[in-house]
């Protein structure tokens, strides 16, 4: 069992026979009355997000998953479809439950999938990813790094703040935690 209290950003737990991951958790402590934790959660069968609060002290069992490391292959009738590098067993889940991921994920790119016993229920992206500029605004000539940058659409469809010397075809180095730009690509 675990609190509240230590409920994080990425956990998963059971409520009601519900599998929910925590998207944003704070602690907060109005003027009057006592302290609630605010939490941002997402059922993961249903793809449903909601805002909800918690006492401190309620308790809830912890969802252990098993990640296996598999390549995406594609994206076609509302499925993504994930195939095991070891078996060639393929994995297919709803794409709406995973929409924001595939943001990050490019053609027979390496990921991993998440299991809550023999369900698959997610994805878990690596650290950064390199994706194309498709459509960006020009280059600026002599724009520096710290500028307040522009957007720069990639090859994926996710928008993502560049510098302003970014040109579109370049090959950019983009954090999946928070989609924010890290730097070009090495070649």
């Amino acid at each position: 069992m675990i609190s509240a209290t230590d409920l994080k950003a990425g956990m998963t737990f059971v409520d009601d026979g519900n599998l929910i991951k925590v998207l944003e958790a704070s602690h907060h402590k109005p003027g009057k009355g006592n302290t609630v934790m605010r939490m941002k959660l997402r059922n993961v069968r249903s793809g449903a997000t909601y805002d909800t609060t918690f006492r401190p002290d309620q308790k809830f069992e912890r969802a252990y998953l098993d990640t296996k490391e598999v390549q995406y292959l594609y994206k076609m009738d509302g499925m993504a479809v994930f195939m095991d590098l070891e078996t060639y067993e393929q994995y297919e889940l709803p794409a709406d439950t995973i929409e924001n991921e595939l943001l990050y994920l490019l053609d027979n790119m390496n990921c991993k999938i998440q299991f809550f016993g023999s369900e698959v229920i997610g994805v878990e992206l690596p650290g950064t990813v390199v994706l194309t500029v498709s459509e960006t605004q020009p280059s600026i000539k002599g724009a520096t790094v710290t500028g307040s940058g522009k957007p720069a659409t990639m090859e994926t469809g996710l928008v993502v703040n560049v510098p302003d010397f970014i040109e579109a075809g370049e090959a950019l180095e983009i954090g999946t935690a928070d989609g924010s730009y890290k730097g070009r690509a090495n070649k």
